[in-house]
């Protein structure tokens, strides 16, 4: 599944190719209350067909019915940039379904040319991050370097949003387990890599939208160079892939790397990495192990549910005390059930 900011600029520039007039429309500022963050985007032709959202729709429905009825000039007067404000007023914020009187400030930009929207999409596409710097006054776009994230700041005379690269998710081992937490990152919007150099593994699995590739895991983490957007999870319960992989990933910008296994295994798999691959305690701290939150996960299905959720967790900044990890989860269980371990089989040796 693709991201969908990329989705909406890249619609954006189809329905231009076809001769529509399209309006791309950005949330520039919140206060209070917003049901979409800073940063949102959506486009609108003038057949009223839009993608993406900047509201829970009932801001949608108007700019909507005044593109259908009025024409991309409606919005946009003289083929310019223009910014608009909605919910300042209860009534307003009644009226567009903002909630607890939020207020959301909008800038809406008529697609042309100068939108450098091919540029953009090929800079996303490189894992370049980039800051669109556009000119209010004539609709003019500037493209540099930028920081991966960063909300939209708005002057009187200049809007600048962040594209970061897309968030991608590289998985060692095909299986199972890897296929479910696959669906769930493509449905999160993630580009999903599979490695797995077992030919047995690779001849029954398939999942459209996934990459799978027959690499050794460190060949793989070495090529691709994990950044700051990127998660490694490692899958296999095979030392020999699964260190492989992490002996790198640890070293690397990843936000997250996670490694299925046992408490006792987990514990085992940091002495090793330590003792024969020379890997810091600092670089050690970044591992999480058994990878997971506690949720009493028994299934694939439900692992996978686990890992993505401290996955997003650690995407998002949420600090790790507001979760409980499965080997703290697996502990407390062991205790109550006077040291009798769990049946999860996150927890099998």
């Amino acid at each position: 599944m693709e991201d969908l900011d990329i989705r909406v600029l890249r619609t954006a520039y189809e329905w231009l190719g076809q001769g529509w007039p399209v309006v791309l429309v950005t949330v520039a500022r919140t206060w209070g209350s917003s049901p979409r963050p800073a940063g949102s985007l959506m486009a609108i032709n003038a057949l009223g067909h839009t993608v993406g959202s900047v509201s829970g729709g009932c801001i949608e429905d108007d700019l909507i019915h005044r593109v259908r009825g009025e024409g991309v000039e409606a919005v946009c007067a003289g083929g310019r940039p223009t910014t608009l404000r909605y919910g300042i007023s209860a009534d307003q914020a009644h009226r567009f379904g903002l909630p607890c009187g939020g207020t959301v400030e909008l800038v809406l930009e008529p697609v042309s040319q100068r939108s450098r929207l091919p540029e953009l999409l090929a800079a996303c596409q490189a894992r370049r991050s980039t800051e669109r710097v556009l000119d209010l006054r004539t609709g003019e776009v500037v493209l540099q370097p930028g920081a991966r994230d960063g909300l939209p700041v708005l002057s009187d005379t200049h809007l600048s949003t962040h594209f970061g690269p897309r968030l991608r998710l590289i998985v060692i081992g095909a299986g199972d387990l890897s296929r479910f937490l696959s669906e769930m990152a493509l449905s999160l919007g993630f580009e999903v890599v599979v490695c797995d150099p077992r030919e047995e593994q690779q001849q029954s699995w398939s999942l459209p939208g996934v990459t799978l590739t027959r690499e050794m895991p460190d060949d793989l983490i070495v090529r691709l160079q994990p950044d700051a957007r990127t998660a490694v999870v490692t899958l296999t319960h095979d030392p020999k892939l699964d260190d492989l992989a992490l002996i790198d990933a640890l070293r690397s910008q990843a936000f997250y790397v996670g490694a299925i296994g046992s408490r006792r295994h987990a514990a085992h798999r940091r002495e090793r990495l330590h003792e024969h691959f020379g890997l810091t305690p600092a670089e050690l701290q970044r591992l999480h192990g058994p990878a997971g939150i506690y949720i009493g996960s028994k299934t694939p299905a439900e692992i996978a549910l686990s890992i993505m959720a401290e996955l997003v967790a650690a995407k998002n900044g949420v600090i790790a005390d507001v979760s409980r990890p499965v080997a703290a989860g697996k502990a407390l269980q062991d205790i109550a059930a006077g040291g009798r371990l769990g049946a999860g089989w996150q927890d099998r040796a």
